[in-house]
């Protein structure tokens, strides 16, 4: 299973993902953690994606993504990483620290990290 940041979901989705991101995904099954829901939400709601979280195809998308709660121990690991980025990326590398997934992501802050696993495309 994979962990995929908001970006890699939102290029997943558009077809946007690059050649080593679309094999590495299609040869495993997706997981997000909850607040990648949250940020797609706002996105939507801010008018910078033209996704409606409401219909029914993005929900029958969504429906084959595992989803990891935001839970106590995603947000204390959050506050022990290797780097400092906004909530929600810390969030999103603390679920793959705590579940043991590999993190699919192109941020640049995150990638320093020498404690979030990382899937390699």
């Amino acid at each position: 299973m994979l962990n995929l940041d908001t970006h890699i979901l939102l290029f997943a989705l558009d077809g946007s993902l690059t050649p080593g991101e679309r094999k590495l995904l299609a040869a495993e099954q997706w997981g997000i953690s909850a607040i990648v829901l949250w940020e797609v939400a706002k996105l939507a709601q801010l008018g910078r994606i033209g996704i409606d979280v409401r219909a029914p195809e993005f929900k029958r998308i969504l429906s084959r993504v595992h989803v990891w709660p935001v839970d106590l121990a995603v947000c204390a690991k959050s506050a022990e990483l290797d780097f400092s980025s906004d909530p929600a990326d810390e969030l999103i590398a603390a679920t793959s620290i705590i579940h043991g997934v590999p993190l699919v992501t192109r941020d640049k802050k995150i990638k320093r990290s020498k404690i979030v696993p990382f899937a390699r495309s």
